[in-house]
């Protein structure tokens, strides 16, 4: 089996970049390999933990998004690489019932892009892989998901026998996805208690403690932005740490450094990224947190027709600075390869400007009403502060500029509707 240009991940930046090459070049050129049968933007995480967001109905296929835009998909995890035969192995699909329903394949290609995005790093923290749950797939969201409803079922049940209790939440990690999933949590537990466990008082019950390290939450972030946010989590009767040190992490409880103990029966971990592991094994150059290095081509140093975008690849700014591990980074590295491959693919001249990463700001989610976040201008530093229902549309406008470059503007546009519509025909949070 071979393909022209073969992508490995479709995340945001594997799958937009599959989706428009292959509208330009067609599915005998284009090839997109993933683990999953199906692409949820990984940002949005935090709403299918809080129950907020439906995965059934937000999912798309791959294999839908191959057939609508022209290129093919192969389904299993890449496992090795044959950088010099230009191949490499895909490993057998196992079916949940231990049947194999595909074998380990070799897939050869012209050129090879990796996007194999990032996973949790626990920074060798005692029971944080044991005992947390990190946000990396779906099923994290689903398992946070599932177990939050059972907390909740049996602090109600306690709170009828007149037994004393709740659900302590901790969330590691002051960065966007721990900020975001905390003020999600709080307005979904208020659903949650309409919806059948009334017994609960939700602010005083549902107990949610967000820990981070830094002098701040949102630390890369301008001041301002931080500022508003504690105040936004404050409003919501949500207790943020700083400067806490997670030192261990137990089945029901957090530990810090200053032996602080923190009631945990339900523990994310949120508090940084690396890359895969398996990356190491490929005989790629690797920085030393294992990203995949690439020159400002996004070229993989040392190899002619392999490329890397996204959170696995340590490109660097022009500043000499690391681009930073955001979706807006993939979106654009993807953007940069489509030019490079239509111009391969027609015989031009490669392109002479090396790939730079444009700062456009960030967003930050508190719920379904509210946002705050910083919007970069033009000129060099200068940035605007937006809060409130602004903000909030501006927030689901990058969802739908995402969908736009994988479905189309048409499809977009339903799609939006038709959730617009299912939402005011079922419960405001998944109940099953």
């Amino acid at each position: 089996m071979r393909s022209e240009i073969v992508i490995v991940g479709g995340g945001a930046g594997g799958l937009e970049l599959a989706c428009k090459l292959g509208r330009k070049l067609g599915p005998s050129k284009v090839a997109l390999v993933d683990s999953r049968l199906y692409h949820i933007w990984k940002p949005s995480l935090h709403e299918v933990a809080a129950g907020t967001l439906d995965i059934h109905q937000e999912g798309l296929s791959y294999q839908m998004l191959g057939h609508d835009n022209g290129f093919h998909f192969v389904y299993g995890a890449m496992t090795a690489l044959d950088a010099a035969a230009k191949k490499i192995t895909i490993g057998p699909v196992v079916a949940g019932t231990g049947e194999q329903v595909f074998p380990s394949r070799e897939l050869e290609f012209g050129s090879l892009v990796i996007a194999v995005g990032s996973t949790s790093n626990y920074f060798g923290v005692p029971g944080a892989q044991e005992y947390t749950i990190s946000l990396n797939a779906t099923e994290d969201a689903e398992r946070f998901r599932l177990t939050l409803l059972k907390l909740l079922a049996m602090a109600d049940e306690r709170k009828v026998e007149g037994t004393q209790g709740g659900v302590d939440i901790v969330i590691i990690g002051g960065g966007a996805t721990g900020v975001e999933l905390a003020a999600e949590l709080r307005e979904a537990s208020g659903v949650y208690a309409a919806y059948g466990f009334g017994h609960l008082d939700v602010q005083r019950d549902v107990r949610i403690t967000l820990l981070e390290g830094a002098p701040r939450i949102l630390a890369p972030l301008p001041e301002r932005v931080s500022g508003a946010a504690l105040k936004l989590l404050g409003q919501r009767a949500i207790k943020v740490v700083t400067d806490c040190r997670v030192t261990k992490i137990e089945p029901q409880q957090v530990t810090d450094k200053e032996g602080n103990v923190y009631p945990s029966d339900l523990c994310v971990w949120a508090a940084g990224i690396k890359a895969p592991e398996f990356l190491g094994s490929l005989g790629l150059p690797l920085a030393k947190g294992g990203q995949i290095m690439v020159d400002g081509h996004l070229r993989v140093q040392g190899q002619a027709a392999i490329y890397a975008l996204g959170d696995c690849a340590m490109c660097m700014d022009a500043d000499n600075k690391p681009v930073p591990p955001r979706a807006q980074a993939a979106h654009q590295q993807a953007d940069y390869l489509v030019e490079t491959f239509v111009r391969q693919a027609r015989g031009k001249a490669p392109q002479d400007k090396p790939y730079r990463y444009k700062d456009y700001g960030s967003l930050v989610s508190f719920g379904q009403s509210t946002s705050v976040g910083s919007l970069m201008g033009s000129l060099r530093g200068l940035s605007w502060f937006v809060e409130g229902t602004v903000a909030r549309m501006m927030y689901a406008s990058l969802h739908l500029m995402h969908h736009q470059a994988v479905l189309g503007t048409v499809r977009t546009g339903v799609l939006a509707i038709a959730r617009f519509l299912i939402r005011r025909t079922t419960p405001l949070v998944k109940l099953h």
